[in-house]
């Protein structure tokens, strides 16, 4: 027998294991469908970053921030499929009302749940600051170019937007909540007429007399409107009909906005671009979520029974429990490949600007090579998702120091 066949024996046997283990402390009750969409929108993050964000090699090897996007339009239908936060925020709010629902009964208040939500998102983004603080001088005594050592901060920096608007919408969800009591899921239109007259505003006739801060009146409406289809979802006010008219309502939207109003066609930011859909959110962003949320509902039966193999499900819930590690530490997977590679030279897919067919094989050939890197950091790092009961009052201390350091220097840079 071949000694590859032997060897890869134990491992199928370890994974089988893990796979039973996981599926026998599956509670029966588990809502596998919302876990799965959770996992899916979560994996979207890091997948397209990696395809829709390259490097360009300056001198002496300095790395600087390009997109395929500039180049090739035609990518663009690919950042709607993996601009997937809309079913994000809709699994956010659909499991907060139950979380909130679980804290009540046990005789919590929505304050005392609200510190706990925050915690858990606060901890592994202090983590990765705090790392990178202490990174960031090392990197410096080795050589390493200033102009790669920003770029490597807008990186970082550029997930963590998303945790603090996520914080922010989390901590109004009772205010969600009676929201969606009252007028189901028509509490969400009105997060939409904000956003479609503040895009009139700043891209209408009145354009010119508007100031550049004005967008970001957006900024919590157009997040925040998923999340209240998710509470709509959770409380129990948003079916299977309300859901259709989503789908059907927010393609159409989508459509309209694209060839009739001349809205970029990327869900992200292009260089060179003036107008960006998502920072901060256009009128594009709440269509397509419309869309994605309104078929996640839709779906969400077919999904479930998909799920109940175990072999399916064990990977969603180890994507699950990595949730915020997946966030927080993607784009320094990226980094740690492309930061040594810099300084080799030209690496097709890494360092090469990413501007041909070329660029787009070679990246595929990276993606794996990223995913591993990312895994071997995160069993690392996952301990800072966890309580930090063994860290003493000095040590929380000097993180939350380094972490500081940290976002003034990426505020300065970004």
């Amino acid at each position: 027998m071949p000694a590859e066949t032997t060897a890869r024996r134990p491992l199928l046997h370890q994974a089988r294991k893990a796979v039973r283990r996981i599926e026998e402390r599956t509670p029966p009750h588990r809502d596998r469908a919302v876990d799965g969409l959770r996992a899916l929108a979560l994996l979207a993050v890091p997948l397209g970053h990696w395809m829709l964000g390259g490097f360009t090699r300056g001198p002496q090897g300095a790395l600087h921030n390009a997109s395929p996007l500039a180049t090739f339009g035609f990518f663009a239908p690919l950042s709607w499929m993996l601009q997937l936060l809309g079913i994000f925020f809709l699994v956010g709010g659909y499991s907060s009302v139950l979380s909130l629902r679980r804290a009540t009964e046990r005789g919590e208040s929505a304050g005392h749940w609200l510190r706990g939500r925050l915690v858990r998102l606060g901890r592994p983004v202090l983590g990765v600051t705090a790392v990178w603080a202490g990174l960031l001088p090392v990197l410096a005594f080795c050589g390493v170019p200033q102009a790669t050592l920003r770029t490597a901060a807008v990186l970082v920096v550029q997930p963590l937007w998303f945790v603090a608007v996520y914080a922010g919408v989390t901590a109004l969800t009772p205010y969600c909540v009676r929201a969606a009591r009252r007028w189901g899921a028509g509490a969400a239109v009105p997060l939409l007429g904000t956003v479609a007259v503040v895009d009139f505003l700043r891209y209408g006739v009145v354009a010119q007399q508007m100031p550049s801060w004005f967008g970001l009146v957006n900024l919590l409406p157009g997040w925040l409107f998923g999340y209240q289809l998710g509470v709509c979802w959770g409380v129990g006010r948003l079916g299977r009909k309300g859901a259709a008219v989503l789908c059907v309502g927010g393609a159409a939207l989508f459509a309209v906005l694209l060839l009739g109003f001349g809205y970029p066609a990327s869900m992200v930011g292009v260089p060179g671009q003036a107008r960006t859909n998502s920072h901060p959110p256009s009128l594009l962003v709440p269509a397509l979520a419309s869309a994605q949320c309104g078929a996640a509902v839709l779906l969400r039966e077919r999904i479930g029974r998909l799920l109940r193999r175990p072999a399916r499900w064990a990977p969603v819930v180890v994507v699950n429990l990595s949730a915020m590690t997946i966030l927080c530490w993607h784009q320094t997977a990226m980094l740690a490949a492309a930061v040594p590679a810099a300084r080799l030279g030209v690496v097709p897919g890494l360092t090469t600007a990413p501007d041909s067919l070329g660029w787009v094989a070679a990246r595929l050939v990276w993606l794996p090579v990223f995913a591993v890197v990312l895994v071997a950091i995160g069993r690392v790092t996952r301990r800072f998702e966890a309580p930090w009961y063994g860290a003493g009052r000095g040590a929380r201390a000097a993180a939350g120091a380094l972490a500081a350091a940290f976002a003034l220097y990426a505020f300065a840079v970004v």
